[in-house]
């Protein structure tokens, strides 16, 4: 089964096609990166208007690299939730009129269920269960995946994510944007243990993370040292934030792991590309355990997890009407449309 998908939650503009959500027949992106490193992130409507420029060009360039034609295709995959409502609206939108001149069905996909799916991609041999942990710009969550469209949400941030934690941390430092890739290359030149940074627990809830705390730590660190005159390392101070944040992911991840006693261990999204965190992933990997990770080309947004996840999500009845709507927000654990009977 050939799947088209779409992709515009956020800053990326992606097209791919797909086949039995496994193998990638083509994937293009065009990054914004350039647009939005003025202004030190993402600007909603300028993301809004970029998708509105790029998607038919784009699609059209990754349905030719497919080595296919648009008679080929037999469905097509679009991200409705969560994300940048804008930016959503133009993938679904667009993604709708492509589906209904073409006659396909239109299949909506979590955005996070498609960060998990790009571990299809890399690993054939990889099939629910597992534990996953997906981390990204905006989300930090431990699931179950119990079958392909069927999750159980073990913890989350109880206020920021990991991504955002590190793009706020560069921001301090005076990095340059991407705040995440910035901080990662800074870190390996720095010790990661010449700052305490805390890291926060929760007893009635210990798979949820918090990213607050230490953000603010960074930032009151840096702020009274540069007030003050003092000179620091600022190689250091990556290097150590960085080994709070990853500590606290990779910890309450294998913690998980034990108390569940998984053995499939899954890690997906954006800020899976840090160099740090996937090598504590690889060292304290609890023994008896197999560890998943996505190639660092699958970590970002892309729209070829999108059409791994939409095979799944059609095989499981979930088409959509063409009146389907984009949501901002919206649980993992729910389906974005009605089964088709």
């Amino acid at each position: 089964m050939n799947i088209l998908a779409i992709e515009s939650s956020c800053d990326e503009t992606a097209a791919a096609v797909v086949r039995d959500g496994r193998k990638i027949l083509s994937n293009a992106v065009f990054s914004q990166i350039d647009l939005h490193s003025v202004y030190g992130g993402v600007v909603p409507e300028i993301a809004s208007r970029c998708h509105i420029e790029k998607i038919a060009p784009l699609t059209r360039a990754a349905i030719e690299q497919s080595g296919l034609s648009e008679k080929d295709i037999d469905a097509v995959a679009v991200t409705s939730a969560p994300g940048l409502i804008g930016a959503l609206l133009v993938g679904l939108n667009y993604a709708k009129g492509f589906a209904y001149s073409n006659g396909l069905p239109l299949v909506p996909v979590h955005h996070l269920r498609s960060h998990i799916a790009a571990n299809y991609l890399c690993h054939g041999d990889l099939t629910p269960p597992f534990l996953a942990m997906v981390v990204s710009g905006g989300h930090s969550h431990i699931v179950r995946v119990r079958g392909y469209t069927d999750y159980e949400l073990i913890g989350m941030t109880r206020d920021d994510a990991a991504g955002e934690a590190f793009d706020k941390g560069a921001r301090t430092l005076g990095l340059s944007y991407p705040g995440g890739v910035a901080m990662d290359a800074l870190s390996k030149k720095g010790d990661p243990k010449a700052f305490a940074f805390p890291r926060v627990s929760f007893k009635d809830a210990p798979y949820d993370f918090s990213f607050s705390g230490v953000k603010t730590a960074l930032i009151n660190l840096v702020h009274t040292m540069r007030q003050r005159g003092q000179d620091f390392n600022a190689a250091d101070v990556a290097a150590s934030y960085s080994d709070a944040v990853t500590g606290a992911l990779c910890d309450k991840f294998y913690a998980a792991a034990r108390d569940f006693n998984e053995k499939k261990l899954v890690v997906a999204g954006g800020v899976c590309a840090n160099s740090m965190l996937r090598q504590k992933l690889y060292d304290n990997l609890p023994q008896g355990r197999s560890l998943y990770l996505p190639d660092i080309s699958l970590c970002g947004d892309n729209a070829a997890m999108v059409g791994a996840q939409g095979f799944y999500e059609y095989r499981a009845g979930f088409v959509a009407p063409l009146d389907q709507n984009a949501f901002a927000t919206a649980d993992i654990r729910d389906a974005l449309c009605k089964p088709k009977a």
